[in-house]
């Protein structure tokens, strides 16, 4: 036992000075060969164009950090991302399908709906002023003309009312003439009465159903058998055989027609 302890001992030894010696030398290499620094100055541009330089690139950033809102308020995607999610929520498969399918789905379908008009502003705000006939200013007034367009034709009157009238703005003209802080909020809630209603008419055959399994497993004298358990193979078995996902995905494409 002593003999053991003793080689023990010799062994913390030799390694404690291993280690000092280790960092001897790291110390005396960071003394020889130091290392350097990095310098950062932030000054005044000389360029005549710096000061706009800046300025378009933080409205750039303010862009980006902006485009899922304007994603999810001034486009189709609302609506078809509440219906997706009713359904999911009426068969009552909890996270089937996931959110990434519903939310990629409900991105492709929103392209495909929005193409026409993402055309029409390309061709006629984007391309130009790349080429640099147009300015930052002109760029956007004509852009936000189609954008304008599509959520006129998919608002109601009484909600966009309701904003012009609180901002007590003069009664426009012309879809041109409406100001987007009272089209945007306005087609934001329509968008969201019509995928309740959309999403409504979806839960009513599902409730059917569990309201006959239900009153069937009650009637057996079956009350501690979860109704669910039942239930779900039923609505997925009627999902499929009326194809319900074509259903669904045509009546949001034929909402916009």
């Amino acid at each position: 036992m002593k003999r053991n302890k003793l080689i023990a001992l010799l062994l913390f030894t030799v390694i404690s000075m291993f280690l000092l010696s280790l960092t001897a030398s790291a110390a005396e290499t960071d003394l020889t060969n130091p290392i350097p620094g990095l310098n950062v100055n932030i000054g005044t541009s000389t360029a005549t164009g710096g000061s706009s330089n800046t300025v378009t690139l933080l409205l750039l950033l303010t862009v980006l950090s902006l485009a899922p809102s304007i994603l999810i308020l001034m486009t189709s995607f609302t609506r078809i991302v509440i219906v997706l999610g009713f359904v999911r929520t009426s068969l009552g498969t909890q996270q089937m399908p996931p959110n990434q399918v519903l939310i990629g789905l409900a991105l492709f379908l929103t392209f495909f709906i929005m193409s026409p008009t993402l055309g029409e502003v390309n061709q006629t705000a984007l391309q130009p002023y790349l080429k640099g006939e147009i300015n930052q200013t002109q760029a956007f007034q004509t852009a936000s003309l189609p954008m304008k367009k599509f959520m006129f034709k998919h608002t109601r009157q009484k909600d966009l009312k309701l904003f012009l009238d609180y901002s007590k703005a003069k009664a426009p003209t012309g879809v041109e003439d409406i100001p987007l802080t009272s089209l945007v909020p306005a087609y934001a809630i329509s968008e969201l009465k019509s995928a309740f209603q959309m999403g409504f008419m979806i839960f009513i055959p599902f409730l059917v159903i569990d309201m006959v399994v239900s009153s069937t497993l009650m009637a057996m004298g079956m009350m501690m058998l979860p109704p669910v358990m039942i239930s779900l193979p039923f609505k997925i078995l009627l999902f499929i055989l009326v194809d319900g996902w074509y259903l669904v995905v045509r009546s949001l494409l034929l909402s916009y027609g």
